[in-house]
């Protein structure tokens, strides 16, 4: 499994700001489990990388219930408001989407390779 981040946001999951990924929590988020290692690649060229194991796992309905249960700097960035974090996720993903198939809150930890 991969995750790939811009670099700003590669920056705070590396120092161990960012700690928790938000996604729809479809069949490829479903198959993660907790213990497992994630290779985080840095944007664009994806040269960069670095480990993550995750410790928790927790779904959720929406997004919105994501926010609430997290401080933004978790999640994204603390130059962000939690609506400015919110309003990105129409890049990603169809309400339809998250209606179907929730969200789901992966926290880690970086870890060696």
């Amino acid at each position: 499994m991969k995750m790939h981040f811009d670099p700003d946001i590669f920056e705070l999951v590396k120092n161990g700001t960012k700690n928790v990924e938000a996604r729809v929590n479809d069949a490829k988020r479903r198959s993660i489990k907790v213990g497992e290692k994630i290779e985080v690649l840095k944007r664009p060229d994806e040269k960069e990388s670095i480990w993550v194991r995750v410790t928790r796992l927790t779904p959720y309905r929406n997004f919105e219930e994501i926010t609430a249960q997290y401080p933004i700097e978790r999640l994204y960035s603390a130059k962000y408001t939690k609506e400015e974090y919110l309003a990105l996720f129409p890049r990603f993903y169809t309400q339809e989407e998250i209606k179907q198939d929730g969200t789901v809150a992966i926290e880690f930890e970086v870890v060696d390779e």
